[in-house]
C-alpha cells in the first residue's frame, strides 16, 4: 500500500474509531439524560402508549387510564375524587408528573428495571404491556373528613398513625382535579394554564400539606414543654414555674408579652400553662433554656430537615436567633416556622410515648401480577423525649381537652390530647391569624392518629378561639374516622 493510501486507511479508521466511541457514550452515557430530556417527545408517546398502573387506597384504585383517539398519546390519566387525592397522587400529564405519579413514574409506567420480568411476559404473550402499582397507608375515611372539614377554607391536614408513622389522611384545600389537564386538547391547556400561581392567587396546585411553611403558634408550646422536661428544667408538668405575668421580653426595653387568657399564668405549671396556653411562662421557658437547647429539642422532633414520605415535604424551622426572637420562637412565633406534616409529627412523638417514627405514606410497590417489589418497614427517626415524660405530656395535653382551651376535640370514651393554636399573620398581626390545632386519639393498644390542622383563613378572634372553633373539629371527625375503622 502507498503512502497516500495509508494515511487514508489511518484516517478512515480514526473516523470509524470517533464513531464507535460517540455511539457508546450516547447508548451508555448520555442514555438516561437523553430519556429524561423534557425535549424528547419520544419518551412522552412511550410513556402514555400503555395504561399506567394505579395508586391504591384501601384495596381500590384512586387512578385510572382510559383509551384516547390521540394516534401519538394513546391512553391518558384518570383522576377518582382528583381533588380530594391530589396531595397525595400529583399528577402524570404531558406539562409534568410530580409526588407519587412522579416518584414512581418508572413502576407506574412499567419501565422499571425490576419489572424486566413482566415486559418479557407480556412481549412473549402478546398481552398489552402495564405498570405495577403503589399501595398506600392512606385512610379514604379519613382523607374525606379532612377534605369535607376544610370545604372551602384555604388550609390543609396531616394524620399519622404514631406507633408506624404510616400517613393515614394527607389534605390541602383549595385543591384542583388532575383529571382536567391529563389529555392533549386544547382545553387540557387552557385547564392547565388557569391554575398556574401567576393566574391563580389562591395557588391550588401548592401542596400545603408538605411544601408550606407557617408559625407554629401556641401547637409549639408543646416542643417547648418537651424542652423544660427534658433539660431538666422542670421536674415535671404539675411543676410550679417562675414567670411574672407580663414577660419582659429580654434585651429589649421594657417589652412586655402577655397573655389572652388571665388569672392563672403567673407562675404556673406546665399544665396550667397548656390549658390556658400562657404566652408568659412559655416565653420564659424558651429563654432559660437557651437557643441551642430550644434548637436542638426541635430538630430532635424533625425541625431543620426535609423530610421524604416519600413524597418531601419542606424543612421546617427553628432558626439560630437572638434572646427577644429566641423567647418568642418557644411560643411558635418570630422566625419558627413548620408545615402541618411537622407539627403532626410533634403530635405523634408525644403519643408514642416519645419515640418519633418515620412518616410514609406508600405500604408496598407490587408488580402487575401483585408481587411485592418493594415493602416499606417502619423506622424510628428519633427520640425527642423519654417515655416518662412523653406520658407527663399527654397527661397535660388531655387536660386542655378537658378542662381547657381544646373542648371540641372531645370524643365520648376516648382519651384525646390535644393544643391548640393562634398564629399571627402579616405585618403588626394585621391580617387575619392562622387558626391551628394538634392533638391525638389513645386506645388501649396506644394512639392509632395523631392530627394537625391549620386554617390560613381561619377567624378575627385573637384567642384560642379560631383553633378550638374551627380547626379541632376537623382534628375530631379525622381521628373518629380512624378509631372507626379499629373496632
Amino acid at each position: 500500500m502507498n503512502k497516500p493510501m495509508r494515511r487514508v486507511a489511518v484516517f478512515c479508521g480514526l473516523l470509524i474509531l470517533a464513531l464507535l466511541v460517540r455511539v457508546n457514550w450516547v447508548q451508555f452515557v448520555q442514555a438516561d439524560e437523553l430519556q429524561t430530556d423534557a425535549n424528547n417527545r419520544r419518551v412522552l408517546i412511550e410513556r402514555y402508549a400503555h395504561p399506567r398502573g394505579d395508586i391504591i387506597v384501601e384495596g381500590q384504585p384512586i387512578t385510572g387510564s382510559v383509551e384516547t383517539d390521540d394516534n401519538d398519546f394513546r391512553y391518558k390519566r384518570t383522576y377518582t375524587d382528583g381533588e380530594m387525592w391530589a396531595p397525595v397522587t400529583g399528577f402524570a400529564s404531558l406539562f409534568n408528573t410530580t409526588l407519587l405519579e412522579g416518584i414512581y413514574d418508572s413502576i407506574l409506567t412499567g419501565d422499571d428495571d425490576r419489572l424486566f420480568f413482566n415486559r418479557t411476559i407480556d412481549m412473549l404473550t402478546g398481552k398489552d404491556r402495564t405498570g405495577g402499582n403503589i399501595i398506600t397507608t392512606l385512610n379514604e375515611d379519613a382523607q374525606r373528613a379532612a377534605f369535607e372539614g376544610l370545604g372551602d377554607k384555604k388550609g390543609a391536614v396531616a394524620a399519622i398513625d404514631p406507633r408506624t408513622g404510616a400517613i393515614l389522611a394527607l389534605v390541602s384545600t383549595p385543591s384542583y382535579d388532575p383529571s382536567t389537564f391529563t389529555g392533549n386538547t386544547v382545553e387540557d391547556s387552557e385547564a392547565w394554564t388557569a391554575l398556574q400561581k401567576e393566574n391563580n392567587p389562591d395557588d391550588p396546585m401548592l401542596n400545603r400539606a408538605l411544601r408550606e411553611t407557617y408559625p407554629p403558634g401556641s401547637t409549639f408550646k408543646v416542643v417547648t414543654s418537651a424542652a423544660a422536661l427534658e433539660h431538666g428544667l422542670l421536674d415535671g408538668v404539675d411543676t410550679k414555674t417562675d414567670y411574672p405575668e407580663p414577660f419582659i421580653l429580654p434585651d429589649t426595653q421594657d417589652v412586655p408579652l402577655d397573655n389572652l387568657i388571665k388569672g392563672r399564668c403567673q407562675d404556673a405549671t406546665l399544665r396550667v400553662a397548656l390549658e390556658d396556653s400562657c404566652n408568659t411562662v412559655f416565653a420564659g421557658i424558651s429563654n432559660e433554656l437557651g437557643n441551642e437547647k430550644m434548637m436542638e429539642t426541635a430538630e430532635s422532633f424533625g425541625f431543620n430537615e426535609e423530610v421524604f414520605t416519600p413524597v418531601r415535604a419542606v424543612a421546617s424551622q427553628y432558626p439560630e436567633d437572638n434572646r427577644p426572637q429566641n423567647a418568642m420562637a418557644g411560643i411558635g412565633q418570630a422566625s419558627n416556622r413548620a408545615t402541618p406534616l411537622q407539627m403532626a409529627m410533634v403530635a405523634a412523638a408525644i403519643a408514642n410515648d416519645g419515640k418519633l417514627m418515620q412518616p410514609y405514606m406508600v405500604d408496598r410497590l407490587d408488580a402487575p401480577n401483585a408481587n411485592v417489589i418493594e415493602q416499606t418497614e417502619p423506622e424510628e427517626m428519633s427520640r425527642p423525649l423519654s417515655a416518662e415524660n412523653a406520658q407527663a405530656l399527654q397527661s397535660a395535653m388531655e387536660s386542655v381537652v378537658e378542662d381547657g382551651t381544646a373542648f371540641n376535640a372531645k370524643i365520648d370514651g376516648v382519651k384525646v390530647g390535644g393544643k391548640t393554636g393562634t398564629a399571627q399573620h402579616g405585618e403588626n398581626n394585621a391580617d387575619i391569624p392562622y387558626a391551628w390545632f394538634i392533638s391525638y386519639a389513645m386506645t388501649d393498644n396506644g394512639s392509632p392518629v395523631a392530627v394537625a390542622v391549620v386554617i390560613e383563613n381561619g377567624s378575627d378572634d385573637r384567642s384560642e378561639v379560631g383553633g378550638n372553633a374551627l380547626a379541632a373539629p376537623i382534628a375530631k371527625d379525622v381521628m373518629e374516622a380512624v378509631l372507626a375503622g379499629q373496632n
